[in-house]
């Protein structure tokens, strides 16, 4: 059975997306602030943790960034922060998703179903990628779409290669202009739109109607097996 793990200093919260979670056959574990979050994660590797910001002892944001570099397991934010630059920081530090409160429990439950589908064995070493019609080897640095061979321009190569290094979890804009293009690029949105259009166009079966390669309105993009 899956743990997951609740941290959230709002009792009735906890308590309501605990019951939700345990009907459908999720072992949960609770947290009531940031300190005992880092311990609880430590201690028992939960399949996912759901996180609010706002927490007492330790900010969300500082809970992420501590358990980051050791623990691999998607980390789904519901935090009632709802600026644009929360959102950026939280999923620069690491995190999975993002939720704002108020939030419908059906969503949010979808959300997390889709984040526990991805494997992070198979996010952090898997070298081949179903796109629709399209397989990605990046170990043989290799595209091909129905049997014919695509060209991807470095800087293309490089844009795809984060996101399905990152199968699942939302990049930042931030994070995929600083990892491809440099730290001086960072506000350059347009580079972004441009190259994942480019992608979409080679890649996708349908490019007006993305379903692998996803854009988060004003936060970033994600790939979605």
């Amino acid at each position: 059975m899956m743990t997951i793990l609740i941290v959230e200093d709002d009792a009735a919260i906890r308590r309501t997306l605990a019951l939700n979670l345990e009907a459908r056959g999720y072992d949960v574990a609770e947290a009531g602030d940031g300190a005992e979050a880092v311990r609880e994660i430590a201690r028992r590797e939960p399949a996912l943790v759901i996180l609010d910001l706002g927490l007492p002892a330790l900010d969300g944001i500082d809970v992420i960034a501590t358990v980051r570099s050791a623990h691999r397991m998607p980390i789904l934010v519901l935090s009632g922060r709802s600026q644009t630059a929360e959102k950026v920081a939280a999923l620069d530090a690491g995190a999975n998703d993002y939720v704002t409160k108020p939030f419908a429990v059906d969503e949010l439950l979808a959300r997390v179903r889709a984040l526990l589908r991805v494997s992070p064995a198979r996010a952090g070493e898997a070298d081949r990628f179903q796109l629709g019609p399209s397989i990605v080897d990046l170990a043989a640095h290799a595209v091909t779409r129905e049997g014919a061979t695509v060209h991807l321009t470095a800087t293309e190569w490089s844009m795809l290669e984060v996101l399905l290094r990152n199968v699942g979890r939302l990049v930042g804009k931030r994070e995929l202009l600083t990892t491809v293009w440099g730290p001086t690029y960072t506000g350059e949105d347009a580079y972004l739109r441009l190259y994942m259009s480019q992608l979409r166009r080679k890649l996708e079966a349908d490019p007006a109607r993305p379903r692998h390669l996803l854009t988060e309105p004003g936060l970033g993009y994600r790939y979605r097996p």
